[in-house]
């Protein structure tokens, strides 16, 4: 058997899930310290198509417009990958409005090599943010315990990070119980909650920092009513889906309970929330996958070959089963909602948006 790829101290030891995947993933040679980044083993809407990019800009100008088009106008990628969003929101931007960006990415990985110099390289946001804060399938990459509810009560379930075998170990501890019984309860032997505690306060975190604002986050979620019975954490390598053991070798993901975020949100201070899907929200701002017209073909082939191909691409992005049903989650600090999502915000539309505001 070969020694893990971080190190062999680890073989045969059983760690909490959050310690094993932080280590797995952001240690010494984890999986995203190193190697070619996310896109070389999964599909994210960055990589699917410029048009996210697009849309997103479409959104930051939108955030201008509320704020008054301030000289300077931040834009923040937590979890930037090899900086591709931001590559493609600059390209998309307005000169006018490009030049008042200062655009920052948050990665735990080195700069990339070739990287725009416009855009900012850090392991941290801003400590203020006046602009539009963006994380994109970062979420779901915060580490999380896992507890299995056992014939004694609920336990802490332990991973050897090389193989992925599992054991019960101790009660959780009082404030990962508390978040359980909030936003999670386990009530039959066998079922099992991912503790999104960590999470929720990574998103208050960012939401603190802005001065004024959105932040949104693009995730897989669920909601309490809704939760996945046997949890769903996931494992990524090479693009295919894999046993999510903990070795460094493969990405470890698990759905977000975004309600909870929510909440942590609104205690952070955000002014507005607004929920809804990844298709509606593209669609609110532009993305229809709607395809070319037939006459196009005989009037201009290559165009239309282009824009059907562009439109695949489109239609992917918001295709129910697959990126469409991503949740977007936007919340915001001194202005009001961005209509697209406040249009599109899950519940009885717009009312839902504004009923979800801070008093």
């Amino acid at each position: 058997m070969p020694d893990p790829p971080y190190g062999s101290t680890l073989c045969d030891v059983w760690m909490t899930w959050r310690d094993a995947t932080e280590q797995a993933l952001y240690g010494p040679g984890g999986f995203y310290r190193d190697g070619p980044g996310p896109g070389a083993h999964f599909r994210t809407s960055v990589h699917v198509s410029p048009r996210f990019a697009e849309a997103l800009v479409t959104l930051l100008a939108d955030v201008d417009a509320a704020l008054g088009h301030p000289d300077r106008l931040d834009l923040v990628d937590v979890g930037a990958g090899r900086g591709e969003l931001l590559t493609g929101m600059l390209a998309a931007a307005p000169p006018p409005l490009a030049a008042r960006l200062r655009c920052v990415a948050v990665e735990m990985a080195a700069r990339p090599d070739g990287l725009d110099p416009r855009i900012a390289w850090r392991s941290e946001p801003p400590a203020e943010v006046t602009g539009l804060a963006v994380a994109n399938e970062w979420l779901d990459n915060v580490p999380v315990d896992v507890v299995e509810m056992t014939p004694d009560g609920p336990r802490v379930v332990l991973v050897d990070p090389f193989s992925g075998g599992e054991r019960p170990g101790w009660p959780p501890p009082p404030d990962d119980r508390d978040w359980l019984t909030r936003w999670w309860p386990l009530q039959n032997p066998g079922g099992r909650a991912e503790v999104g505690r960590h999470r929720c306060a990574a998103w208050a975190g960012l939401v603190r920092r802005l001065r004024r604002g959105l932040a949104l986050a693009v995730d897989y979620g669920h909601v309490r009513g809704d939760r996945p019975t046997c949890g769903s954490l996931t494992g990524y390598r090479d693009g295919r889906l894999v046993p999510p053991v903990p070795d460094g070798r493969c990405d470890i993901t698990a759905h977000v309970a975004l309600d909870a975020c929510a909440a942590a949100g609104r205690d952070a201070g955000a002014d507005a929330t607004a929920v809804t899907t990844q298709r509606a929200a593209l669609r609110a701002l532009g993305v229809t996958g709607a395809r070319p017209p037939l006459d196009l073909a005989r009037s201009d082939p290559r165009r239309y070959v282009h824009e059907i191909s562009s439109a695949s691409t489109e239609a992917e992005l918001i295709t129910p089963d697959g990126l469409g049903a991503f949740t977007w989650l936007a919340q915001s600090v001194g202005m009001e909602l961005p209509e697209p999502l406040l249009d599109q915000s899950s519940g009885s539309g717009s009312g839902a948006a504004r009923r979800m505001r801070r008093e």
